[in-house]
């Protein structure tokens, strides 16, 4: 019997991958397990999508409505099974070699709105880890003068759902992040030519992913691929599975809340062990390597440096641990930020915001088409274009063979070029099939990976919009005496940490495009020409069989 809900509470979707639901509401749902705090179900209107747990109450059908408890959750949604409390010196259970990377994720229907439990399962693409940190003794509000009117704090977003609020970024702006004495990360923005920009790494390099080997354990019991990975810094390889990828993925995700990182390759339910899977999951690992350490906070991240460069056991858990315990993350990484100090006008950072959130919605459906056009095309190369030329080569075959059925009038050398051109038609069937690996899985794998990287702006953007409307709110209070400026122009001054570090984020963006794009192109027309060549040449000579006849 499916599963239902009734709702508690209005709800309204920030994204597309949210759906709105109605007070009193029946929503069908499609698990009654939570995912950090949110439930994915259809509501009244055919809509399939996300709404909040605490929202709705799960209809039991034996025993009546019981309301799910998620009390435990409405403190905080963490992203992976290691967050939480570090402090005991116990080993975990997922250590170096026991991590599972057999734990697949069968893939079920999109919704509607084009959200599968794969996805948000698999790569916690949503929502954004909210910023949770560990008590500390002896902390004080950021704002260096605490107003003593109760009624002069700025309101909090009612919405508690909202990715502005889970992601600690409200508290930021209001000045409730703690401040962490001696702060030893640090990462600067200074101004370029375009804008904000992050600071370059001083120390650039790159990585290479080779050789995807599988390997086993246990007698063969269990199986899984590792892949040799040798930073060029060090030039020191290290071997990795998918899940320690997997497990650097999800740190990412929790500390850096305003920087749009790059999704890694999908899981497969199936067919992990076929070379067709492998070499996809290579040329993906590949472009996410190139992107991690071309970008200048990421590739300094020490989590990134231990997943590069760890090779012992020990040393591995111990710095898997500091990652895990990490304080400086999500809202608190704001805090590591180091600003220019030119003078930006709030209003044209929001205007600047406005321009690419409508530039990105645009790329992102556009890259969405373009790889539909692309996934289609490689699959008639595959499928139909393949059948159409051995066809004709067929055809050709059969023509050969009917002229030598009156031999008194059979012309040998003319039987021999029309079979021979039957047989390179077939050829040409076949080199059709195998180029797609040539160009067009590749520019797939770019397409995949801006899909990802653009599907991460919208919640980023919010972070921004969330913060501007804080300063608007809290100027206004000051303007009618119910708060000081002095509180006001702090809400302003934080505001101005989210606007420099999300126009850093789209510059880097913007730089990276421009490159991987021209080169993804040059490369797939570079492969389309020497296929072409390749076709012609096999019809020129198909074609001087029948000078001499």
């Amino acid at each position: 019997m499916a599963l239902k809900a009734r709702a508690l509470y209005s709800f309204q979707g920030e994204n597309k991958e949210e759906i709105d639901i109605l007070e009193n509401e029946e929503l069908r749902l499609l698990s009654d397990v939570s995912l950090d705090g949110w439930l994915q179900g259809t509501n009244s209107r055919g809509q399939t999508g996300l709404f909040p747990a605490s929202y709705v109450e799960v209809l039991r059908p034996r025993s009546g409505s019981v309301q799910v408890d998620y009390s435990s959750q409405s403190q905080g949604y963490t992203d992976s099974p290691h967050q939480g409390s570090y402090d005991d010196d116990e080993e975990d259970d997922d250590d170096w070699d026991d991590w599972d990377d057999g734990q697949t994720v069968v893939e079920e229907p999109s919704g509607s709105n084009g959200v599968s439990r794969s996805q948000l399962q698999h790569h916690h693409n949503y929502p954004r880890p909210e910023y949770t940190h560990r008590p500390r003794p002896a902390l004080e509000r950021q704002d260096s003068i605490a107003s003593g009117k109760r009624g002069s704090v700025v309101g909090r977003n009612l919405n508690r759902f909202s990715s502005f609020v889970r992601s600690g970024v409200e508290a930021f702006v209001l000045g409730d992040v703690p401040q962490f004495g001696g702060v030893s990360e640090n990462h600067a923005i200074e101004m370029g030519s375009k804008g904000p920009q992050w600071k370059a790494n001083p120390h650039p390099f790159n990585c290479s992913v080779e050789e995807p080997t599988k390997q086993t354990k246990f007698k063969g019991i269990k199986s899984y691929i590792s892949y040799r990975l040798t930073p060029d810094h060090s030039n020191s390889p290290v071997y990795r599975r998918y899940k320690h990828f997997d497990w650097l993925y999800n740190r990412l995700l929790h500390k850096f809340t305003v920087i749009s990182v790059p999704h890694l390759p999908e899981k497969q339910a199936t067919g992990r062990f076929e070379e067709d899977f492998i070499q996809k999951r290579k040329r993906r690992l590949v472009l996410w390597m190139d992107h991690m350490t071309s970008h200048p906070v990421l590739s300094q991240y020490d989590g990134f440096q231990h997943f590069l460069g760890c090779q012992d056991e020990k040393q591995w858990k111990a710095g898997k641990r500091r990652a895990e315990r990490d304080e400086l993350v999500g809202a608190s990484f704001l805090l590591t930020l180091q600003l220019p100090t030119e003078h930006q006008d709030l209003q044209d950072v929001e205007e600047r915001v406005d321009v690419f959130k409508a530039f990105s919605k645009k790329m992102d459906e556009s890259v969405l088409q373009l790889s539909s056009v692309v996934s289609e095309l490689a699959r008639k190369h595959l499928g139909g274009f393949r059948k159409e030329f051995q066809r004709l080569g067929s055809a050709f075959q059969g023509l050969s063979h009917s002229f030598q059925l009156d031999p008194p009038y059979s012309s040998e050398p003319l039987v021999g070029a029309i079979s021979h051109t039957g047989r390179t038609y077939e050829a040409v069937g076949e080199m059709f099939a195998e180029q797609p690996k040539n160009d067009q899985f590749r520019f797939l794998d770019t397409l995949s990976l801006y899909q990802g990287l653009l599907s991460n702006f919208p919640d980023i953007i919010h972070l921004q919009k969330g913060a501007f409307a804080k300063v608007k709110e809290s100027q206004r209070m000051s303007d009618e005496g119910r708060m000081e400026q002095d509180e006001a122009d702090g809400i302003r001054k934080r505001c101005r940490v989210v606007g420099f570090s999300l126009q850093a984020e789209i510059n880097h963006f913007h730089q990276r495009r421009l490159q991987d794009f021209k080169h993804a192109i040059q490369h797939y027309l570079k492969e389309q020409i020497l296929f072409y060549q390749r076709v012609s040449q096999e019809l020129e000579k198909t074609l001087r069989s029948y000078d001499d006849l």
